[in-house]
């Protein structure tokens, strides 16, 4: 595989990942399960709250991806075991490239 192919494959992987998380947190919360913010795992447009950008409003307003200013709600002790590519996420607002 070329280095192309290998970026888009971890790419698609890290999309589906992030969307499945997505998805079992809508059930999570449903079921009464405790959540976190966790910040720089959002994918751009899929962030729970809280932008970093003037003029963003809050649910799905993050213009990058992994963005450590924007945060995802995830169940509760997951979020720094998520691997982005620039490392974990966190808890608590990051800098991130």
């Amino acid at each position: 595989m070329n280095r192309l192919t290998t970026n888009l494959a971890l790419a698609g992987s890290l999309a589906a990942a992030v969307l499945t998380l997505s998805a079992s947190t809508a059930q999570a919360d449903d079921m009464g399960m405790k959540m976190e913010k966790c910040y720089g795992v959002a994918m751009k447009g899929h962030n729970d709250c809280k932008a970093a950008y003037p003029g963003a409003t809050c649910a799905g307003s993050q213009k990058v991806d992994y963005d450590g200013q924007s945060f995802k709600e995830v169940p509760a002790g997951s979020c720094t075991s998520m691997k982005t590519p620039y490392g974990p996420g966190s808890l608590s607002p990051i800098k991130r490239p």
